[in-house]
């Protein structure tokens, strides 16, 4: 058995539980959009044709804000095509996906089912094959009341009040040779430049996101956003960063430590702004929108697109099934996202529905939950208040790909409203249970309200339709209160969150 303690306090706080750390992403890819949110002839189709078993499960999964309409499938998109009669809508090929999308759901579809699930839109421009023009024709068609050509469009189309959208993504990856458009890091800081200061011009308080990196290991990573933040440092709010784990060669170690990756990437990208902002002489910060995140199988064959003369509408993509190992992984991921709260500001689970996804759907069938639906809906719902600085003694385990980690990964969260506290924990060994001693004399009068954990004797156990819920979230009966400490036990390979409420 392994060893580990933790010290909670209110007096040290990371900064805010911001709301924007739960987001999501809808991409015009695979079974995402089509049969995946919209399925006009599914039995729980409502009268604009989005499955309301998936929006019920949008809304327990604690989503915030959601991303679209991509992802690569934005540099080469025409958002025109995508808006007024359906009838008169045409069907256009989709390079990124090869495949073809019929545009029947368009900007006016998505903002309805934004409001029907809850959602707060997260709009990407295409700076791909398209420009300025472009960006400032969908921001007059979304944004502006009226009297304009594009928002008495908006009007005639049945939506009366501009949608108001905050959050634009200056495109999508452009760092990527896969991406339609792609360009040098120069290019792309001119174009994301002139969109920004055009954009503002129309609406000065729109929060707008730079391309960062697509991945950390990029070779222009870290080149890549120095030049384009030289260019656009005053022009934007947030730089974006992207990045898929998973498990590699069946080396399952080096899989749950993926979350120290990500804290080097955050930590990383964060001291390339910083160094831009002092040699600018800037007085505001550049933070993160790490708006593409997951686990992703992308060489295995669920990830391989069509080709040659097949360009299906809608086909089956990326649909990876995900582990109880997966589930961990993914609940650690939304750790390091929380331990980072003061510079990551904004952040999406890529993607929402059957692509890479915690919610799966039959076409014309079932709807359940994956395994990873359980961390981030636990922590989406339950981390509210202020992000803690935690202190963890942890022992080091050996990865092959990231060196030492620590066997412990944890955060708490403090709401100062209720007194609740929260504790989310990561057992990373692969073999060991870890006994674990929280220290919460800082707090008094708490009690345990609820201590869970997500784990099974098969870490590589998948959710399927006719079986989701065999391994779910279950009550650890280790968890003990005494005098202000918690003992506990976390099996190996297990999330964990202990609920701390005012006795």
């Amino acid at each position: 058995m392994l060893n580990a303690a933790l010290t909670v306090s209110p007096a040290f706080v990371v900064g805010p539980v911001r709301p924007r750390t739960f987001g999501s992403f809808v991409e015009h890819l695979g079974r995402c959009v089509y049969n995946g949110i919209y399925e006009p002839t599914h039995p729980t189709a409502d009268e604009d044709g989005f499955r309301e078993d998936v929006a019920e499960l949008t809304k327990e999964l604690g989503t915030t804000t959601v991303r679209y309409p991509g992802g690569n499938f934005v540099s080469g998109y025409r958002w025109e095509d995508g808006i007024g009669p359906k009838e008169n809508r045409p069907a256009r090929l989709d390079l990124a996906w090869h495949s073809t999308d019929p545009n029947t759901v368009g900007v006016d579809e998505f903002m309805k089912w934004c409001e029907k699930v809850g959602v707060e839109p997260m709009m990407a421009v295409n700076l791909g094959t398209r420009g300025v023009a472009e960006a400032l024709d969908i921001l007059e068609y979304c944004n502006i009341p009226g009297g304009t050509e594009w928002s008495d469009q908006r009007i005639k189309n049945g939506a009366t009040d501009p949608y108001r959208i905050k959050m634009w993504c200056l495109g999508n990856e452009m760092d990527g040779p896969w991406q339609t458009g792609h360009k040098t890091a120069q290019e792309y800081a001119r174009i994301a430049t002139e969109a920004a200061r055009a954009m503002r011009q129309m609406q000065p308080e729109l929060e707008l996101v730079a391309c960062g990196s697509s991945s950390s290991d990029m070779d222009t990573f870290g080149a890549w956003e120095h030049t384009v933040l030289t260019e656009a440092y005053e022009h934007i709010d947030y730089v974006s960063a992207h990045e898929y784990y998973y498990e590699h060669d069946g080396d399952l170690a080096s899989f749950l430590g993926s979350g120290d990756k990500m804290d080097r990437f955050i930590k990383s990208v964060v001291a390339v702004a910083d160094s831009v902002r002092a040699a600018g002489k800037h007085t505001k910060r550049i933070n993160i929108s790490f708006d593409e995140w997951n686990v992703w199988y992308q060489q295995a064959t669920p990830s391989k697109p069509p080709t040659g003369d097949d360009w299906p509408v809608a086909p089956p993509l990326l649909e990876d099934v995900y582990s109880v190992a997966d589930a961990v992984v993914v609940g650690d991921l939304l750790i390091t996202l929380l331990r980072n709260t003061d510079r990551v500001h904004s952040a999406s689970l890529a993607q929402l529905v059957n692509v890479i996804a915690p919610i799966m759907t039959e076409t014309g069938g079932r709807a359940w939950k994956q395994t990873i639906f359980h961390p981030f809906a636990l922590t989406a719902n339950n981390a509210k208040g202020s992000v803690l600085n935690v202190a963890v003694d942890s022992p080091a385990l050996k990865t092959a790909q990231h060196g030492e980690v620590a066997a412990l990964s944890a955060i708490a969260t403090h709401d100062p409203e209720t007194g609740d506290v929260v504790v989310f924990a990561v057992n990373r060994s692969t073999d060991q249970v870890t006994s674990l001693d929280i220290d919460l004399s800082a707090f008094t009068g708490l009690r345990v309200a609820e201590a869970l954990t997500y784990t099974n004797d098969d870490p590589h156990w998948t959710a399927s339709a006719d079986d989701a819920t065999s391994v779910l979230p279950a009550p650890n009966g280790t968890v003990r209160l005494n005098g202000g400490r918690i003992s506990a036990e976390l099996p190996a390979v297990s999330w964990s969150m202990i609920r701390l409420v005012p006795a």
